[in-house]
């Protein structure tokens, strides 16, 4: 698939899990001064490792505290699980915390990052139905569609248009959501995969008669090497995420990483 050349961009998640707000907030500011182009938060109930019944925060609430808190950065989720809240709702949300994080009468800085959801403690200890994979897809799609339509009813209108990034790299479902859908397609898959899923997205996108030359191919640094990931930009990734975990934050590793997207997108 034929994507346009756009610069590298570097995401960091914060993992809002063992640690107090305060520090959730700190390292934002500095993430933002620092010049990483994107937070993102998940939106779990609970930690995903550790001490599974440790402290954590929800990410809608936390994603408007941020709106209001940093001045430049894009932000959002990654991602959202759908099952959790009602699709109008999802969309109101997006549009009000676009609007908050539009400072100085420019236009807003949310990212709405989203996916099927698949933590089967979150649906029981919250009294969501778990259903299956393949119905949890299904309900995303409907949904999906729903959001779109609502932001083009509310009053205000969101600030833009806002983005859209979808998780997951099934190909029957998830990359067809995708290519119906998506600004920014986000997955783990490794450098030898990666080629065959953008020639299946390419095909869906001709199904969905949808130019997806614009799309941002995201995908995660993690513990790869350098290597690797040079594997990975060379294959069309252009925004990299780094998930880093508290309270005692690895910032050097942002400083690095930060480096070399300078690099990259200096050549």
């Amino acid at each position: 698939m034929a994507l346009l050349e756009t610069p590298v961009r570097l995401g960091i998640q914060l993992r809002p899990q063992h640690v107090a707000y305060s520090q959730i907030r700190d390292a934002l500011l500095w993430v933002e001064d620092f010049g990483a182009d994107i937070a993102f938060t998940w939106d779990h109930f609970f930690p995903l490792s550790g001490d599974p019944d440790g402290a954590h925060f929800e990410s809608w609430t936390m994603l408007g505290a941020w709106a209001e808190q940093t001045e430049r950065i894009e932000f959002g989720a990654l991602v959202n699980c759908n099952s959790y809240r009602n699709a109008d709702l999802q969309a109101d949300m997006a549009r009000t915390v676009d609007h908050i994080s539009a400072k100085g009468g420019g236009t807003g800085r949310f990212i709405f990052g989203t996916g099927s959801g698949w933590f089967e403690k979150d649906y029981d200890e919250y009294g969501y139905p778990f259903g299956t994979a393949g119905s949890r897809l299904d309900d995303l799609a409907s949904s999906l569609q729903r959001i779109e339509e609502r932001w083009g009813k509310l009053n205000p209108a969101p600030t833009r248009a806002i983005p859209v990034m979808i998780g997951g790299a099934g190909e029957q479902k998830t990359l067809r959501l995708v290519a119906r859908h998506a600004d920014i397609w986000h997955s783990f898959v490794g450098p030898d995969d990666l080629r065959r899923k953008l020639d299946v997205l390419e095909e869906w996108g001709q199904r969905e008669e949808r130019d997806l030359s614009q799309l941002v191919v995201s995908n995660e640094i993690g513990r790869r090497e350098t290597d690797e990931v040079e594997r990975l930009y060379e294959s069309g990734v252009r925004l990299f995420t780094l998930g880093l975990d508290g309270p005692d934050w690895d910032f050097a590793a942002v400083k690095r990483w930060i480096a070399w997207r300078d690099a990259k997108n200096a050549d």
